[in-house]
């Protein structure tokens, strides 16, 4: 089989879907009550920035990878049990030309 026939994806992308795909392994290792709330948490978080974060903000979105990577960690130890969700605000730079 091989290769797809779908989009071809920055490298970005692909370390956002791996991020993703990884929340969702690490969720299997908890208990069904808790893997259901922590896949719907990261599921809400993933689909609101890809809605709200502009896709050529790499700096943020860089930023995001780092903050999941790091959340992610701290899933995987058998410690955690669940996970919060966090909205971080994104400040986004004005635009000169608008008025206020």
């Amino acid at each position: 089989m091989g290769a797809s026939n779908g989009p071809r994806l920055s490298g970005m992308q692909r370390q956002v879907l791996s991020l993703y795909r990884e929340f969702l392994r690490a969720a299997r290792s908890k208990s069904a009550e808790d893997r259901q709330h922590i896949e719907s948490i990261v599921s809400a978080e993933f689909r609101r920035n890809s809605k709200q974060v502009d896709r050529k903000n790499f700096l943020y979105i860089e930023y995001l990878l780092r903050r999941g990577k790091k959340q992610l960690d701290q899933l995987k130890s058998p410690d955690t049990i669940r996970l919060s969700s966090l909205n971080v605000g994104l400040s986004q730079p004005k635009d000169p030309n608008q008025g206020t």
